[in-house]
């Protein structure tokens, strides 16, 4: 996935490839969750699709619902939806943070080698 330290640095372009990936791969997580969000609050609420989806989005960017949560079933779906969001919000910049991370402690790395 990543080069080892022994390694040279990714060329531009692997980097460039590596973190299109990475994106690719957060934005799966994302709308995958807000699905489960839309779902949740179409069924569970009874708001339209348009409704269910700006609650998820909301929820799922940390900001809150916008709607409020009349039946017992969709306040335990809102509760657990919103501590998974919580987590899939700080995986997603992990994942997206991670290639970066790593190239700056790759360079460091070599830097400390050439001294």
């Amino acid at each position: 996935m990543f080069e080892h330290h022994a390694q040279p640095l990714a060329t531009q372009t692997e980097f460039a490839r590596r973190m299109l990936r990475f994106g690719l791969f957060a934005a799966g997580i994302i709308l995958f969750s807000l699905g489960v969000g839309i779902l949740g609050y179409h069924y569970f609420e009874s708001l339209s699709w348009i409704d269910s989806l700006l609650n998820a989005s909301m929820i799922l960017g940390g900001m809150g619902p916008v709607n409020a949560v009349q039946t017992n079933a969709g306040k335990i779906f809102a509760a657990l939806y919103a501590l998974y969001s919580g987590i899939v919000l700080l995986a997603s910049v992990g994942i997206l943070a991670s290639p970066i991370f790593h190239r700056l402690l790759h360079r460091f790395h070599l830097e400390m080698e050439d001294e």
